[in-house]
């Protein structure tokens, strides 16, 4: 999630190079999609076609309604 509010709309791809490059993590581009799928099924990711590529967006609008309901 931080790396897609960082920067929005990246392919599955571009994700994976990112995590991998900068977290130096040794995750296949099948497991982020796994991970994905859990945050999309949550409401925190979605996915649009983008030209000819599916690239994921970062919603953060149930992480502050969860904020907002927390802090009343």
């Amino acid at each position: 999630m931080d790396e897609l509010s960082e920067r929005n709309e990246q392919s599955l791809y571009e994700l994976t190079v990112r995590l991998i490059t900068k977290h130096d993590l040794s995750m296949t581009r099948q497991a982020i999609a796994k991970h994905l799928s859990v945050l999309e099924d949550a409401g925190l990711v979605s996915s649009k076609r983008k030209g000819k590529y599916r690239v994921l967006v970062f919603n953060n609008e149930p992480l502050k309604n969860l904020l907002k309901t927390w802090i009343e």
